[in-house]
């Protein structure tokens, strides 16, 4: 089997399947012009990425020097295969939407986890205690992206109140669907169906159940799934790359490794979005450059202290905006120094954070 055939597996799929539609058609059609065929970008290693076309799995080569390097998700465009090399990219189609999250690298661009994605599926498990703070980081990743968020509850039928429990995420989740499901009873899992829309990626630490969720949706034990230690609730990484398959009710799920440390890079809207009880009441503070520390006159201070805001929440807030502002710091100075110019009105509390940093030095 050369390495430009077909896998073994020829998906019994057509490209609307993977999620094309009029708009990639009308985007694309510049490229067909040219003889280039369309495909969507399964996975993407170093110099080829495995991509899904109408004629099935190709492998293509990503040329060196290539403007924009494919991720999952990606919609492209590659030139055919010859009798001489097999299939090249040629163009990647602009995102809708995509995942990013920061690198540790000194020159951060942030990752590209995931493109082209509708709905973000933040897995959290009920059959360990809550931590609000990471749900909330993850929030705020996905309204970044321009995805819509799905709060997942699993494993309900290993905690005592679910139902209690989903109130109680619902409060970190403005804006976002909290749905209560258990793989065993099989609870909830019409309504996930029901709610899940175009391409969908599951977010959630190892041990959240994403890969029993996603095995469900395609209604079949497709993807590896590890015991969890009990101890700690962790699972191993089970999931060794990201997978693109379609889903029997429409849609198509975009699995990727269970992200440990995820990082928020340039996540500002996505942090408004996923505090927006607090952004609402900092409307309200007496200063508009408020930093909701020990200013007078401040609503949000005001609201924690009348117990309206947890003060956890805020502190979360505090310190994803921090976390933030220091991510961005990273990114490379000569980009920073063209973003200055366009941020002179920059919030007092980015403000903070950059004297926070200082501090760190």
């Amino acid at each position: 089997m050369s390495q430009f055939s077909y896998h073994h597996h020829d998906q019994p799929y057509s490209l609307a399947d993977y999620g094309w539609d009029e708009a990639w058609d009308h985007a694309f059609a510049p490229c067909r012009g040219a003889g280039l065929i369309p495909a969507r970008v399964v996975r993407a290693e170093r110099g080829s990425c495995e991509a899904v076309t109408d004629a099935g799995i190709l492998h293509a080569e990503i040329p060196g020097g290539a403007e924009q390097v494919p991720t999952t998700g990606d919609w492209a465009a590659l030139l055919p295969a010859t009798t001489s090399r097999g299939p090249v990219l040629h163009t990647v189609l602009e995102r809708r939407t995509s995942l990013v999250r920061s690198t540790a690298s000194r020159t951060s661009q942030g990752q590209v986890l995931a493109a082209n994605v509708d709905t973000v599926v933040v897995a959290v498990s009920l059959a360990v205690p809550r931590n609000h703070g990471r749900t909330e980081r993850m929030l705020a990743l996905a309204w970044e992206s321009g995805a819509q968020p799905v709060v997942v509850l699993t494993k309900a039928d290993r905690c005592a109140d679910p139902q209690q429990a989903a109130a109680e995420v619902a409060e970190v989740a403005p804006g976002a669907d909290v749905l209560v499901t258990s793989a065993v009873t099989g609870e909830g899992l019409d309504t996930l169906t029901a709610v899940l829309n175009g391409t969908v990626v599951l977010l959630g630490p190892s041990g959240a159940g994403k890969s029993t969720l996603g095995n469900q949706l395609l209604g079949e034990e497709r993807l590896a799934t590890g015991a969890v230690r009990d101890a700690d609730g962790k699972g191993r990484h089970t999931t060794a790359w990201r997978e693109l398959v379609p889903l029997p009710d429409g849609g198509v799920l975009l699995d990727t490794p269970g992200l440990r440390a995820i990082g928020l890079h340039d996540a500002r809207t996505g942090l408004e979005q996923t505090f927006a009880e607090i952004e609402l009441l900092a409307r309200e503070c007496r200063f508009t450059d408020c930093g909701h520390g020990s200013e007078p006159g401040c609503a949000v201070l005001a609201a924690v202290e009348s117990g309206e805001v947890p003060r956890r929440r805020l502190d979360s807030y505090h310190r994803l905006l921090r976390e933030n502002a220091y991510a961005a710091s990273r990114t490379d100075a000569r980009l920073r120094a063209g973003r200055e110019a366009t941020k002179k009105d920059i919030t007092q509390h980015l403000r903070a954070t950059y004297r926070f940093r200082d501090r760190q030095r």
